[in-house]
């Protein structure tokens, strides 16, 4: 599964430098170089990567982000491309392999659909199996927040289901369903980019379609 993690961090580079450092992407108000920065804290820096979370490291996190924004873009691509540091729990072949498949694979669609030209890519039947396995494990931490039960249909093999989250008191499930590359966008908070199908009660739907999900 490393092999999918290590195409998509290089695909995500090449797209980096080919939109450019101001260029939009799907993580609000963050331009690529933010994404790239982003990306490199959490790999590089595992004191204030925590600061996402930890409120008295976020000051931390701050003043890294800022440091590596004031580097040359160019630089800070080809650090990314070279991987994680050497102690960085990254750098573990399978850990670092399978903690970084849907961590870049998302990021990278965050550049590309961002675009105003962009278009689906076409995925091996491979990747597409290994996707599906990683959302068979990471989507319920995905749909944690979601307002409904969760269904994801795999559309491109017959009777793939999976289950993400029981629906809440007072709510019905939706069925999810596409190819688990667009599945996994659509689990991971991308809904309005994702090319799949919902089904079920249309206020459920609504509901799905608007809420936080991802991690």
């Amino acid at each position: 599964m490393s092999s999918l993690a290590a195409h998509e961090r290089s695909a995500l580079c090449a797209a980096a430098l080919q939109h450019g450092p101001e260029a939009p992407t799907l993580c609000g108000d963050w331009d690529v170089r933010d994404l790239v920065v982003h990306l490199l804290v959490r790999e590089g820096h595992p004191v204030a990567s925590a600061g996402i979370f930890v409120s008295p490291l976020a000051g931390v996190r701050r003043r890294v982000e800022a440091s590596l924004r004031e580097s040359d873009f160019t630089h800070l691509v080809a650090t990314l491309r070279h991987g994680p540091p050497l102690l960085s729990l990254f750098s573990v072949p399978k850990l670092g392999g399978i903690a970084n498949i849907a961590e870049f694979f998302v990021h990278h669609e965050d550049i590309r659909r961002a675009q105003p030209d962009w278009s689906p890519r076409a995925q091996t039947e491979r990747t597409e199996d290994t996707l599906w396995r990683m959302l068979t494990v990471l989507g319920r931490a995905t749909s944690l927040q979601a307002p409904t039960g969760v269904v994801m249909r795999r559309s491109d093999v017959e009777g793939s289901v999976s289950r993400l989250r029981k629906a809440p008191d007072g709510a019905g499930d939706v069925e999810v369903s596409g190819p688990p590359s667009e599945l996994m966008l659509f689990a991971y908070g991308r809904q309005e980019h994702s090319l799949v199908e919902l089904d079920g009660d249309p206020a459920d739907m609504d509901a799905l379609h608007a809420a936080s999900l991802g991690i």
